[in-house]
């Protein structure tokens, strides 16, 4: 238990500073806050991730590489049974709040998602028409991005979002605030469901999954730092995969849709529910693993046509990351997990380190998306000849 606790403190701790260091990365042209003291300690955390650039990627590295070593060992103690369920939960908690008052660092996609909003709550225009530049007078958009587009996401994912807007009452800081909370609410119940639909076939191995995905770093980051609506999908995808192993087929098919419309790739994930009903499939009908098998093959191929047409982004693999927590435990899976999801969120080094994506930047990212998960891949492998050979002697 003492190594546990100690787990849960070191982790916390690595959090804590992810909380700390995403206050470099606030836009020059945004101030938080009004008062004078916060201006200079917004200023004083600027000046590091602006200007001393070189220290912010030294501090994002360490930070980083820190959790995923924590993680890799909460991987390894749940496959151990070493963990406890309810002190998880407190630290899955626990992430939830801190990172919910966190700057969105590595992604300006929050504001974009606050402003579509906007459109329809404030300015009583259609999101799916107009575009921020229609409205050149409102100062959200001096720290935007991608201030050219129209609203790009499924029309469930603007309504989600409304009353967070509402609530906002047009205050950018509350509105801020609270659209994390509601991406924090979303990450909470996709690691619940998740549990859930484990403890369906081995209350033993739960944790393990619920490890995976819940304390999984690039989840946490891309959920709860950069906040992207992913997680809003992949909670009522999850929630259909739930229904569908409780039996309750018409509010599977439901959420699986409403899922889709929030955004489109997911709807690839009616055909294992398709196939799942059909006489034949009696192992897809009662064998989850079998299932996000399935769902895993079924979000490559969605995924490999997407990337024909857009570059691939770190929270790409947030859509898989559910399914490989619903699958038996394996060491392979802590291998490929652990790279893949590693190699992702080195990318944005080079914007760290440079503050663009220009340059080497293209290059520097296909390398480490690849090379990672391959080391660790390659380890995986090297290791099981290690086992075989040593047996052998």
């Amino acid at each position: 238990m003492k190594r546990e606790n100690l787990l849960h403190f070191l982790f916390a701790l690595g959090i804590i500073g992810f909380f700390l260091y995403s206050f470099t990365q606030i836009d020059l042209s945004l101030t938080l806050s009004k008062a004078s003291v916060w201006q200079d300690i917004q200023k004083s955390f600027q000046h590091i991730g602006y200007f001393q650039r070189p220290l912010s990627t030294l501090i994002f590295l360490i930070l980083t590489l820190f959790l995923f070593l924590i993680y890799s060992l909460y991987l390894k103690f749940s496959l151990a049974n070493k963990l406890t369920r309810k002190k998880v939960w407190y630290l899955i908690i626990f992430i939830s709040i801190v990172l919910s008052f966190s700057y969105n660092a590595f992604s300006y996609d929050i504001f974009n998602n606050i402003f579509d909003a906007k459109i329809l709550t404030y300015y009583h225009q259609n999101p799916f028409i107009h575009k921020a530049l229609d409205f050149p007078n409102d100062s959200m958009l001096s720290f935007m991005h991608w201030t050219h587009r129209t609203y790009p996401y499924g029309p469930m994912a603007l309504i989600l979002t409304l009353p967070a807007s509402f609530l906002g009452f047009n205050y950018f800081l509350p509105t801020f605030f609270l659209f994390k909370i509601l991406n924090a609410g979303f990450y909470l119940g996709t690691a619940y469901l998740i549990e859930k639909i484990l403890q369906k076939e081995n209350k033993k191995t739960s944790l393990f999954g619920l490890t995976l995905f819940a304390l999984n770093p690039l989840v946490i980051i891309e959920s709860l730092i950069s906040a992207h609506n992913d997680i809003m999908m992949l909670f009522f995808a999850t929630l259909g995969v739930y229904f569908l192993f409780t039996g309750k087929t018409f509010y599977s098919y439901f959420f699986i849709l409403f899922s889709a419309l929030i955004k489109f790739v997911t709807a690839v994930l009616v055909i294992p529910f398709l196939l799942r009903s059909l006489p034949m499939s009696k192992k897809l009908a009662t064998n989850i693993d079998s299932f996000a098998s399935i769902c895993l093959l079924f979000m490559g191929l969605a995924t490999t046509f997407i990337l024909t047409k857009l570059e691939i982004q770190p929270w790409y693999f947030l859509w898989f990351i559910p399914f490989l927590a619903l699958l038996r435990p394996r060491t392979i899976i802590i291998f490929l997990t652990v790279g893949v999801s590693l190699g992702l969120l080195l990318r944005y080094t080079i914007f760290l380190y440079q503050g663009d994506w220009n340059g080497y930047a293209p290059e520097f990212k296909l390398i480490v998306s690849l090379i990672i998960p391959l080391i660790f891949i390659s380890f995986y492998f090297l290791r099981i000849s290690a086992k075989k050979l040593l047996k052998i002697v």
